[in-house]
């Protein structure tokens, strides 16, 4: 298989995991990082001993900028081809009201927004020409907010609306789902949320990435899917 799949913040926790495991089923992988460079390096080196010349890394920062005609040209000029473009990337942090500031609202808005908006556009012609697919990575709280996190919440409902609004775009070429996780992983901060919601999961059980890897597969073979976001929470929605 020849195919190609372009996974955002690939250089660790999900992201990483995703290019790993699309990478062993033989999809030749296309890292995006951010500040990332040497986590990328060592996963990009890892993949290409495992089979030569089947990754390649790009860098962009989405505070920066909204073109990406780079990562095009790099895609193209190893591979040229797109088959699925996974929007991983993504900021979360607290930003209380009384601290809440118009820096905080950017970063969350450019990296669960603006930036998976345009490299949508910008990977859309090569995804025509191989009927290809998007996949979002939204949160289940796009639809109902978590405490003390508002921004980032509000961010990741419009990406859950992103899916719906370039699914109707770029119909019938390019399908465009997105994947709600729940309790995945833990936070990046420490925070030990185990205790706080494990007896509000209806399988009363912590997901694994794998479950998150199966949705995609799913999304991706299902060529009748589109416009839809997956909850994959154990239940944790049905109590929040």
């Amino acid at each position: 298989m020849n195919k190609v799949m372009l996974i955002t913040g690939a250089a660790q926790r999900m992201g990483a995991y995703l290019a790993q495991a699309a990478h062993a089923d033989g999809y030749n992988i296309v890292m995006h990082y951010r500040h990332s460079a040497k986590q990328t390096q060592v996963l990009q080196s890892m993949l290409n001993n495992i089979r030569s010349n089947s990754c390649i890394s790009v860098q962009a920062d989405f505070n920066q900028g909204d073109e990406f005609q780079d990562i095009i040209q790099a895609i193209e000029s190893s591979f040229n081809r797109l088959d699925v473009l996974v929007n991983n990337a993504s900021e979360f942090f607290s930003t209380t009201i009384n601290n809440l500031s118009s820096n905080d609202y950017d970063k969350l808005f450019n990296s669960n927004v603006k930036g998976p908006l345009f490299l949508s556009k910008a990977c859309y012609p090569l995804l025509v020409k191989s009927k290809g697919t998007i996949i979002n990575l939204v949160d289940i709280h796009a639809e109902k907010p978590l405490k003390n996190y508002p921004v980032y919440s509000m961010a990741k409902a419009a990406n859950n609306m992103m899916v719906k609004a370039l699914a109707k775009e770029f119909a019938p070429e390019v399908r465009v789902n997105g994947i709600s996780p729940g309790y995945i992983q833990d936070p990046v901060d420490g925070e030990d949320v185990n205790l706080k919601i494990n007896n509000r999961i209806a399988l009363n059980k912590k997901g694994e990435n794998n479950n998150i890897y199966q949705t995609l597969q799913f999304l991706i073979q299902n060529d009748y899917v589109t416009g839809q976001t997956i909850q994959v929470d154990g239940g944790r929605s049905l109590n929040m």
